[in-house]
């Protein structure tokens, strides 16, 4: 091929940055497209990952320095399946990936879970990041909730419904999140966990942020934390483990706080059972279990019942279908291959590809997403010879065809702008920045002359 390859990468998330970034280091010369149905890049840096985390902004630099890559170029408010079609792609490009992530809740099937005032943790995590499709209002009406999960969305969810509104002005909280949680009437959050401490599946970063909230107090309960034989060789053998059990343990132990604004409880080996309510969430039932010895737990027969007014369930994230793919609905990934997307044949899918959550499911942290890219570019590489080459490879064909169908597409210039709006919105008011949530809004800053 005298020409560069040309490839288009269907979602801008960490994922798809990540993959595109191995492509432009490879020795193989490339002009990648960016695409993606929301105006601004950044996906689950942007949309999915509370707003009170210092370290996303690394994250973010990161990712800038890729996108600003001259062989890259970003296509926002770009929808996939709608605007453009997996035909469209292959008529552009020599080869198309696919990193549309997860964006689903996973259901939880037990009675009562579907009553007012029970939600899916991605519900309330697009609320407060100003996702551009989530609700604008939210109500925190209850005193005590409960979150349901052992991992770091849960974590996430519990300690922004403990956190007072004012100690998020210094974050890019949108006005309308920050003037929700100033309405909050919430006392307590119970997080209940399934399994043990050493069982759980959070780090020990997201935990001790917990504790950085003065007028927050941590409460772990005694009844459920327990170590059996499977748990303390994990905590000997794993220091990741070690760290969060000995954290737990040290909260444990420690004197109560005084004239706290809000508690936050830990619940260990709390299986959930039913939402209990008629018209509204009124309560929370669980099934006290017990470890097996393994690492493994089961149900003691013994039930709780904490009355709580919402329920906010952090059990996973499922990813939604990609429209002329085949699906795995109960893996919730595209059928593949080490990123080589799989017909309903189990055939390779010529020049069609996959990586991040919906490749291998929604587990691991957003770094891990760097080795699922690796992996699925150097298949693709691999695959070179093998590659339908584009009928229209010229650059500007896309842009043709978006402009004929009145897309109102977005760039990285229009990001920029973007970008520097949301700062300006934050100077007035002593904020690094205020985040856009109108699509159409976004749309238009980024599209100003």
């Amino acid at each position: 091929m005298t020409r560069p390859l040309r490839v288009a990468i269907v979602g801008a998330g960490p994922a798809g940055v990540y993959a595109a970034d191995i492509l432009t280091k490879s020795e193989t010369p490339v002009e990648i497209d960016l695409l993606d149905r929301m105006p601004a890049p950044y996906g689950l840096i942007r949309y999915g990952v509370a707003p009170d985390h210092p370290r996303i902004k690394g994250i973010i630099n990161a990712l800038q320095r890729v996108m600003e890559k001259p062989e890259i170029r970003f296509l926002g408010h770009v929808e996939y399946g709608v605007d453009v079609k997996l035909e469209d792609l292959q008529r552009y490009y020599d080869a198309v990936i696919f990193s549309t992530g997860a964006d689903q809740d996973r259901p939880l099937d037990i009675p009562g879970i579907d009553l007012p005032h029970s939600y899916g943790a991605a519900e309330f995590v697009y609320w407060y990041d100003g996702y551009p499709e989530a609700p604008r209002d939210w109500t925190l009406d209850g005193e005590q909730v409960a979150v349901i999960g052992a991992g770091n969305v849960a974590l996430d969810v519990a300690r922004v419904l403990a956190k007072q509104a004012d100690d998020l002005l210094s974050t890019e909280i949108p006005d309308n999140v920050y003037q929700g949680l100033t309405k909050s009437t919430v006392t307590d959050v119970h997080l209940f966990a399934r399994r043990g401490p050493a069982q759980a599946k959070f780090t020990p970063l997201e935990l001790r942020e917990l504790d950085h909230q003065d007028e927050v107090e941590i409460i772990v309960h005694p009844e459920g934390f327990e170590l059996d034989e499977a748990s303390e060789k994990e905590a000997q053998s794993n220091n990741q483990v070690k760290t969060i059990v000995k954290t737990l343990q040290d909260w444990a132990l420690r004197d109560p706080k005084n004239n706290t604004e809000c508690r936050l409880h830990l619940h260990f080996l709390r299986a959930p059972v039913e939402v209990v309510g008629t018209d509204r969430v009124e309560g929370f039932k669980v099934e006290v279990m017990e470890l097996t010895g393994d690492g493994n737990v089961r149900g003691t027969g013994e039930y709780e019942t904490y009355p709580v007014q919402q329920v906010y369930r952090a059990v996973g994230y499922l990813s939604s279908p990609v429209a002329d793919l085949p699906f795995d609905t109960k893996k919730g990934t595209v059928p593949n291959d080490g990123g080589r997307v799989l017909d309903l044949d189990g055939e390779h899918i010529p020049g069609v590809y996959t990586t991040g959550w919906i490749k291998r499911g929604p587990v691991g942290l957003i770094g891990h997403t760097k080795g699922d890219a690796l992996e699925t570019i150097n298949n693709l590489l691999a695959d070179l010879d093998k590659l339908p080459q584009a009928e229209q490879p010229d650059s500007d064909s896309i842009i043709n065809v978006l402009e004929e169908r009145g897309i109102e597409y977005t760039t990285w210039d229009g990001w920029t702008r973007l970008d520097a709006h949301e700062k300006s919105l934050g100077e007035p008011h002593g904020r690094e920045r205020i985040k856009v949530v109108a699509r159409d809004e976004m749309v238009k800053i980024s599209r100003a002359d």
